[in-house]
């Protein structure tokens, strides 16, 4: 089993920043594929990025390439999200999610954080 929970949401202004936290317990990340997924209202859930145990290969979505940045750190059990030149269309819930064998199908991931609310204003 796998715990994850999520921080670091807010409210900010469109062209700054947030820095998205995960924490993981229960296990170790090093083995896990992370993954982050956001949901903004009356959408469905769609992949942001993911950071690769294996190879350490880290993976887009087109939309926040450039300005989006996946990070772990194994020793801490904890992925991140860095989060620049946010948008209003960046608004949504933002799950963290954790698999052995994670992609950008949401379908693919076993654990799932509660999410953390990220609001860009205009």
């Amino acid at each position: 089993q796998v715990q994850l929970v999520e921080s670091g949401g807010g409210l900010v202004q469109a062209g700054g920043s947030l820095r998205l936290s995960c924490a993981a317990s229960g296990r170790t990340i090093s083995s896990y594929d992370m993954g982050w997924f956001r949901q903004a209202p009356g959408k469905e859930r769609e992949f942001v990025a993911v950071s690769k145990w294996s190879g350490g290969d880290t993976y887009y979505t087109d939309s926040v390439k450039g300005r989006f940045t996946i990070s772990r750190d194994n020793t801490k059990d904890t992925v991140y999200l860095q989060m620049n030149s946010l948008k209003p269309e960046d608004t949504a819930v933002y799950y963290c999610a954790a698999d052995r064998f994670g992609s950008r199908r949401d379908r693919t991931y076993l654990y799932w954080g509660q999410g953390t609310q990220v609001t860009v204003s205009s």
